[in-house]
């Protein structure tokens, strides 16, 4: 059945026609609220799946107050929909406890996102109240898992639900030692646990393994368990054995999953202001800069000047989409072999005008560093990033160094992280003398939207390092204390160089041609940009602007077309489907695909598969032109 909805809306006409748009979205309208005493009683009789308030209604009681009532005697989920973003408005919302806060005026998708969210979010708690209560009422009924052992560590009782865990019959395990029956190794390293069922007849003390702890069954296969021990002793105070209590903890971490996940999409939402505020700085600089240079009265010089700014504001733009698809890990990497003391000494300048004047910057490089294959950006990104925390730790000044250096991991060494496996590692290195961090900051630091700044800070620099470190296959780890500074250190594991094309060549490649490219776009302006710069590089450039129409010129066209060039995500026909639909037509032709959408199902899935070339939007035209050369000139299938 569709998920039912209150509109609570003191203006009718408004009113209607959001239920006109729902309608159209699927949804099943409960009925329509015009103030706040009535939502209340149309809530409490109708009982939607979700109440959507505005905030301001006629009458004492407006929005925010009907939907404390709503949420207070009927759990319902609220989302907030008006065009009220004050200060005290969000103050007084927040309180309320929303699922969901869409501004007039809004998208369709915009809308639906809010309500799919709140939907989710909330079944999820409700899911999670549910099972913790059916968990308890289990566990209450059937017991754990027991295992009882003597002095000398041997089994000697477990009930059924042991049984169970382990795979062991009590018949089988009676006299093994409980090390045998019971074998648990941490999830990070598979090294062997100690029993803390033999702890305990040690220490005399209770003992309990730590979180992460797998127990591996006798059957085959392991699960997740939470445990403790303690000792018995016998009537004259002596130990006489331990007993040791588990249980299966795989429901509760796949629902702490789920939790996480509702929380990940609440994020998504707070995350949404600070993207568009940064989005419209972006967009007044170019918008304008542009109207300067188009109003013609400006000398060359500065047209010049002007337009440097408009492409700035662009990359910092980019920049923006780069570290939101970094932070959720779905960025599509471009790899390629790299050193990383180059990117330090071409990330120096940049880094000294970021920390400014009243830090102290040095580098040391080690010679002998191995290559690592990364994503340059990236890792210059994982630079930047670290060195504004280190210039906000340093607001009178201090020092900030960078250095590089040489591991060489071997399998008897202890990892400097826990679970970092033997080899060669390429190791960065940034060293501040601020105020250092606590034990307990110091462990949430990576989390996203953790921030000790206040409204200042985001809480995505840091947890943007550690998506970027861990996508290129390396650790991090880091080093303080309150007064003593913080040092991070970036693990890479050094690889082979990538092969250079360039290299057989003799130099660097041209990167024009006079082949026939059919250029499939949505977007008008990407279109001509794309046509433009190809046609400058001597290209013959066939434009389409849909997927139907890009198809009927494959096979109207008389001469030959060498390459489709299709953005991904278009209206009608995906690019993914017009490869296929042009492939058959044209026998031979390569094909790029260009998108900066990576949620689509031909990124996530086929493109790692498949021949096709991918150019991730935004692009330079040295990287277009040099891509659609490089997969030209590529030898057929």
């Amino acid at each position: 059945m569709p998920a039912s909805v209150l509109i609570v809306e003191d203006e009718r006409i408004i009113a209607l026609g959001i239920q006109k748009r729902l309608t159209s979205m699927g949804y099943s309208v409960a009925g329509l609220a015009a103030n706040g005493p009535d939502a209340v009683r149309k809530a409490t009789d109708l009982r939607p799946n979700l109440v959507l308030m505005d905030i301001r209604l006629e009458g004492e009681m407006d929005g925010i107050e009907a939907a404390a009532r709503v949420r207070g005697q009927l759990e319902l989920p609220v989302v907030y929909l008006t065009a009220n973003s004050d200060p005290e408005t969000l103050r007084r919302a927040k309180i309320t406890e929303p699922y969901g806060y869409v501004l007039k005026p809004y998208e369709d998708r915009d809308l639906q996102t809010a309500i799919e969210m709140a939907l989710y979010k909330h079944e999820m708690e409700r899911r999670l109240r549910e099972n913790e209560r059916w968990l308890a009422a289990t566990l209450g009924s059937i017991g754990d898992g027991l295992i009882a052992i003597d002095e000398g560590g041997r089994v000697r009782f477990m009930n059924g639900l042991a049984e169970q865990l382990t795979g062991w019959t009590a018949v089988d395990a009676q006299g093994r030692p409980v090390e045998e029956v019971f074998p648990i190794v941490s999830d990070r390293t598979r090294a062997l646990v100690t029993n803390p069922a033999l702890e305990a007849l040690r220490t005399r003390e209770p003992a309990a393994i730590a979180e992460g702890t797998l127990l591996l069954r006798r059957t085959g296969g392991e699960l997740p368990i939470d445990d403790s021990a303690a000792p018995i002793s016998d009537a004259n105070g002596r130990i006489a054995g331990a007993v040791l209590v588990f249980r299966d903890v795989t429901e509760r971490k796949r629902l702490e999953e789920h939790l996480r996940q509702a929380q990940k999409m609440e994020a998504v939402g707070r995350l949404a202001g600070g993207i568009a505020h940064d989005f419209n700085n972006i967009m007044t600089v170019i918008g304008g800069f542009s109207e300067l240079i188009l109003s013609g009265i400006l000398p060359p010089s500065e047209v010049r000047e002007h337009l440097q700014e408009v492409k700035a504001a662009s990359e910092r733009a980019a920049a923006l989409t780069r570290q939101i698809l970094a932070f959720s890990r779905k960025q599509i990497l471009l790899p390629c072999a790299l050193n990383l003391n180059a990117v330090m000494r071409d990330t120096a300048g940049m880094v000294r005008r970021l920390i400014g004047s009243h830090i102290e910057f040095t580098t040391e490089a080690d010679p002998l560093l191995g290559p690592v294959t990364a994503d340059p950006t990236q890792i210059t990104q994982v630079l930047m990033n670290l060195a504004l925390n280190a210039r906000d730790a340093m607001p009178r000044g201090g020092r900030l160094t960078v250095r590089t250096s040489d591991l060489r991991l071997d399998e008897e060494a202890a990892p400097p992280i826990p679970g970092l496996k033997p080899g060669r590692y390429a190791v960065l290195e940034m060293t501040d003398t601020g105020s250092g961090m606590t034990e307990e900051v110091k462990n949430k630091i990576f989390e996203p939207f953790f921030t000790t700044k206040g409204s200042h800070g985001t809480g995505l620099g840091l947890s943007t390092v550690y998506g970027i470190v861990r996508q290129s296959e390396g650790d991090i780890e880091v080093a303080s204390a309150p007064g003593r500074g913080t040092t991070f250190r970036v693990y890479l594991p050094v690889s082979e160089p990538l092969p250079d094309p360039r290299a057989a060549e003799g130099g660097r490649p041209s990167d024009r041609g006079t082949e026939t490219i059919l250029v499939t776009d949505d977007d008008a302006g990407v279109r001509r940009v794309i046509t433009m710069l190809l046609a400058q590089k001597g290209y013959v450039v066939i434009d389409a602007s849909s997927g139907p129409e890009a198809l009927e010129l494959a096979r109207a066209h008389a001469g030959p077309i060498h390459m489709l060039l299709t953005d991904v995500v278009m209206p009608g026909m995906s690019g993914g489907e017009l490869a296929q639909a042009v492939v058959p037509v044209r026998p031979g032709i390569k094909v790029m695909f260009v998108s900066g959408y990576t949620e689509d199902a031909l990124v996530e899935r086929g493109l790692a598969e498949s021949t096709a070339a991918f150019l991730h939007k935004p692009f330079t035209a040295e990287v277009l032109t040099r891509l659609v050369r490089e997969v030209l000139d590529r030898p057929a299938v």
